[in-house]
Formats: C-alpha cells, structure tokens, sequence
C-alpha cells in the first residue's frame, strides 16, 4: 500500500523576522532606532536628530529621502537665508509679490532637512516654524512638502566648560522643538556591536540601490495600513495611558504641552506598527516607551528627562490606564489634596496605594495642606490605613498642631508683619484655629516656613475645603486617637 505523501505546509501568519531597512541602505548601527525612524515615515510628523559631529545624521536623512524617491532639499541653517527658501521676491503687476525659484529653494520640494538648525539666527529659526509645523512659508501652502527634518549637535551648556567643542550651539527653541514630534538621539562608537563598527569603517560613499528605495517605499506603505488598524483597536487605552503619562510627568517638573500628547499617541500607534510586524515577541508596552523616550523636546533644551524617572513615569502609567481600579483612577490627578481626598473615600484602596499616595501628597503639598491633610487623616480615621513610616511621618505633623510650642520663637523683622497679620485673622477659642496656629508656630521657630505666613494659611483652609467635612474633633482627642494607634511622635525639644 503506498505511502500517503505528506502534509503540504501551512503558512505561517506569524511577521516575518527582523530585516533591518538601513542597512540596505548602508547605514549600520541603527537597529535601535529603526521603528522610531520608520514611525516618523508614517506619520509624516517632524522628525529631530540630536547627536555629536560625524554620529551619520546627515547622511541619514540624506539616504532616507533619496529612497522615498522625492526631491529632497538640504540646508546649513547656520548659513541660512530666507531667500534661499523662497527665492529673489519680485513684484508683479497686482502688487503681490512672486517669489523667482532658485535650484535651492523649496518650491517643489517632497522632504527638506535643515542642518545645524541649532545653530541658526533667531530670525531665521522664527521663519522655520510654519515650514516645520504647518507646511507653510510666508503664508504660503507647501503643497508637495511631506516631511520635514533636522538635526543638530549636542546644545552647548552656557554654564559649561570652556572646553566645550560645540562652540556656537545653543539649545532649541522651545516652541520649535515642541514642533518635532520625534526627538532621536543618535547612537555613538560605543553603542555599536563590533560588527557594526566594521561595516562602518568599510562603508562605500554610495546611491542608494532602486531595490533598496523600491524595499522602504513598500515597507512605509505596508506600516500605514498597520498604522490605522492599531490605532481603531487600541485608541482608548493609548490614550488614557498618555493622558496619565503627561499628568504624572507634570508632578515630576517635566511639563509636556498638549500638542506633545496627542504627538505621543500618534507615534505609540506608528512605532508599535513597525514593532509588531518585526518582532513578534514584542508588546505594546515596549512601543510605548519608545515613544516616550524618543518623543519629548527635552533632549533639543540640553536638559533630557533622566530614563529613570521615565521608566517609572511609564510603568505608573501604563498600568493606570489598564485598571479600573481607584489607584489607577488616581494617577492622572495632579492636585495632591484631592488626591488624599478621593483616596480616603475609596475603601477599597490597599494599604500600599493608599500610603504611596498619602506619601506623595505629603512631599508634594506646600506648607499648610500638609498639615491639614495631616490632621485630616487621623481626624477621618484614615491613619489607620498607612503603613508605619508614613503614619509616622503624618503623626509628627499632626503633633505640632496639637502641642503649643514650648520654647519662644524669634520671627524675623521681614516676616514679622506678616505672621502677625496672618495671627490676628485666626480666632484662639475655635480648635481649629488653634491647630493652624501652633503649626504655623512650630514652622517659624524651626525656620522652614518656606513661604508666607498668610499663603500657609490660605493652603491649609484651602485644604480643609477641599478634604471635605470630617467629625472635626479638638486636639485633645485628636492627641488621644494619635495614642490609641500607637504612631510614632518626635520627641520634643
């Protein structure tokens, strides 16, 4: 009986493996960078490249326009005049102004690349915005622009030694850097494989192959279409996980502006485009923060955001916009006292979540709120929840609103009359007064005030409007609920 011949395969539906497009094109070392790269092809969106003298940038931009096949334009912003944009501007006979095109000027243009842009005349670089984020110049639609790149060197740190080899340089602009939605810093010699440094040292001054431009024009038109069937799936939580990104970043004094937010959003989608069709291992967590960290202006300011305080930015975020649970609700609240107030009326909010937010509401909450927020938790009962250092930290502030300071306090003459006036609007037979007052006392005679008089009392006031209504009880049986949990209180002087 003959042998039944086997199965024909099945083709696999998997993406195929990693084949890097730069190297086609003679760029090696980019592996890293290649999806954000491919990213800012999708999308079209203004793409930044920040790194030393000879990191490639140049030839860069220069090979990934001529492998879309456009007519590409490249100039010195160092050098650059206006009339080399636009032309010579004659008048015609209407009386507006035609501008004679040049074999330099935009006109026509599918991809332009201003160098050095870093280094270019303020009046020059205030002409860049509109061509950078509108497509425009002198009011003027570029109708055959697509994409619109730089690149600069590292900015020079005024403060900076005066060994500094980028003499000249100067940080963006902030408004134009908020204009590039991608920010990529270039890898150097030592972030190359050995491999890569030898293709390096052996790279031919070359045009780019037609096969290797026909590969990316095919690749950026299959990524488009990848694109917006992410996005229709997964729209919702990339954008709670932004929106709780940007919030969380604003209480670490990184400011984003909205247009930065709906930037990261569009470049999660393109960026986890070219992920997923190459590495079938990868997650959508991992796109997004490659769109953090190769998506925020601050690298084009000379003051990058440390990785660290990103890493952990994303990670709270990202878990935030996956719950639906109260800490997750949490996260994008910027105001620290309402944070502590919708923590306190969520039961269900563990121990862990409940400190860490008390925790840093603490440290974030200027002086006054703290100690209302204090006093709040053990007069809601909600101490009870913290963990023991937290509840610690919280009892020392409550203390000093309950015991009058022991020793006398000297005021100095400049603060003298605002203590007194801030004193004078506080009456000393209401408890709650009597709280903000021997707090506020405490804080002059330690000297950490760290504002005015009337501010802390504003704060805390605001505060208690804010935590809302509790049993308020006297400080005595604030004293006496302080004890019965057995928190710790500083010894006093």
């Amino acid at each position: 009986m003959p042998s039944k011949a086997p199965p024909a395969p099945v083709a696999s539906a998997r993406p195929r493996p990693w084949k890097p497009l730069l190297r086609r094109l003679g760029l090696f070392g980019l592996d890293e960078i290649e999806p954000v790269l491919l990213a800012a092809l999708v999308t079209e969106e203004p793409l930044l490249l920040i790194g030393p003298h000879g990191t490639g940038k140049s030839l860069l931009l220069t090979r990934l326009g001529e492998a879309l096949g456009l007519l590409s334009r490249h100039y010195n912003a160092s050098l650059l005049n206006f009339d080399d944009l636009l032309g010579f501007p004659l008048p015609r006979e209407d009386g507006q102004l035609q501008y004679v095109e040049t074999p330099a000027s935009i006109w026509g243009a599918g991809a332009v690349i201003f160098d050095e842009i870093n280094r270019c005349r303020p009046d020059m670089a205030n002409r860049l915005f509109p061509i950078i984020h509108e497509k425009r110049a002198q009011g003027i639609r570029l109708t055959d622009l697509r994409y619109r790149w730089a690149a600069m060197n590292p900015p020079r740190d005024d403060e900076g030694e005066d060994d500094d080899p980028y003499v000249g340089t100067r940080p963006l602009d902030a408004a134009l850097a908020d204009r590039f939605a991608f920010v990529v810093t270039m890898p150097g010699w030592g972030d190359y494989s050995e491999a890569d440094r030898l293709a390096i040292v052996g790279a031919e001054e070359a045009s780019v192959a037609p096969e290797a431009g026909d590969a990316v024009r095919r690749e950026v038109l299959a990524l488009r279409e990848r694109y917006q069937v992410i996005r229709r799936r997964r729209d919702a939580l990339v954008s709670s996980y932004v929106a709780t990104l940007v919030s969380l970043l604003l209480r670490r004094k990184t400011v984003l502006s909205p247009r930065r937010s709906g930037m990261l959003r569009r470049a999660i989608f393109a960026i986890r485009a070219a992920d997923s069709r190459y590495d079938p291992a990868s997650r959508l967590e991992q796109s997004a923060f490659k769109a953090v960290r190769f998506g925020l202006p601050q690298a084009a300011l000379g003051a990058p955001v440390p990785v660290s305080i990103l890493r952990l930015a994303h990670k709270e975020a990202w878990i935030g916009a996956q719950e639906t649970t109260p800490a997750g609700a949490l996260l994008a609240c910027l105001d620290p006292v309402k944070r502590v107030a919708r923590a306190i009326a969520e039961p269900e909010l563990g121990g862990p979540e409940f400190t860490t937010t008390v925790s840093e509401a603490l440290a974030e909450a200027p002086p006054g709120a703290r100690e209302a927020i204090a006093v709040h938790l053990f007069e809601s009962a909600a101490a009870s929840r913290l963990h023991a250092s937290v509840a610690g930290e919280a009892a020392v502030l409550c203390r000093d609103a309950i015991l009058r300071p022991k020793t006398g306090i000297e005021i100095p003459v400049s603060r003298w009359r605002g203590v007194k006036d801030a004193l004078a609007g506080l009456d000393p037979r209401d408890p709650r007064d009597r709280l903000i007052a021997n707090s506020l006392a405490r804080r002059c005679r330690d000297g950490n005030l760290e504002g005015s008089a009337p501010g802390f009392l504003a704060s805390w006031k605001s505060a208690e409007r804010v935590l809302g209504p509790t049993e308020k009880a006297s400080p005595e049986d604030i004293a006496t609920s302080r004890e019965r949990r057995r928190l710790p209180a500083r010894r006093t002087a």
